[in-house]
């Protein structure tokens, strides 16, 4: 998915991105869609707020003046995340950006990047996640990533018992641990991975 190919935007209460990738994002987003609290760090943003601006959560930590934007969901057995990801595929915006999901506390962090593997198998969202370093994207199957030369490349096994790859420095095979998949690097303008299951492919900006 290309970042201009975005339905929506969903701002997570995580750390607000300063990189120019996720901003632009944000910028042209056709809609936002804000996890309750991350209002806050949306209205102290520069640039003009989209009028096609929501909230999703329970709304304890909403400003006065943007409760008239609050979609309210009490249910406490999901994260605002999913609730607000469950809101945008009832609007019909399959295709989800997502900033603002990481930073601050490491197991929000970890939580918020499995979700996102989740949203795809499950929900049927084509995702992507973006951080002030990079972005994350699930995939299955074969597919190919658009790249640069140097880029750096790291693949996250959800139950694959095949992986190939083509256009990385080193070879890519069935990772058992998450670590194994880290730290490769893109050899041309795409890389191509040949998988009998669902990944997740991490992409550093540069």
């Amino acid at each position: 998915m290309n970042d201009c190919q975005t339905d929506v935007v969903i701002v997570a209460n995580g750390t607000f991105p300063t990189h120019p990738v996720p901003l632009a994002v944000l910028r042209n987003a056709r809609h936002i869609v804000a996890c309750d609290g991350a209002i806050a760090q949306l209205a102290a943003h520069p640039s003009p707020l989209t009028p096609h601006l929501t909230i999703v959560g329970d709304g304890d930590s909403v400003p006065d003046e943007f409760r008239h934007l609050l979609i309210r969901v009490d249910e406490q057995e999901d994260n605002d995340l999913t609730k607000a990801t469950r809101y945008c595929l009832e609007q019909g915006w399959r295709r989800i950006a997502y900033i603002g999901a990481t930073g601050l506390r490491e197991d929000h962090t970890i939580g918020n990047v499995a979700l996102l593997m989740r949203y795809y198998r499950q929900m049927g969202v084509e995702g992507v996640m973006l951080t002030d370093h990079g972005r994350f994207t699930p995939a299955k199957g074969t597919r190919t990533f658009d790249s640069q030369k140097g880029q750096q490349v790291s693949i996250f096994n959800f139950g694959c018992t095949q992986i190939e790859s083509k256009g990385l420095r080193w070879a890519s095979y069935a990772y058992g641990e998450w670590w194994q998949g880290t730290l490769n690097e893109a050899t041309g303008n795409n890389f191509t991975l040949h998988t009998d299951g669902y990944y997740l492919v991490y992409q550093t900006y540069i």
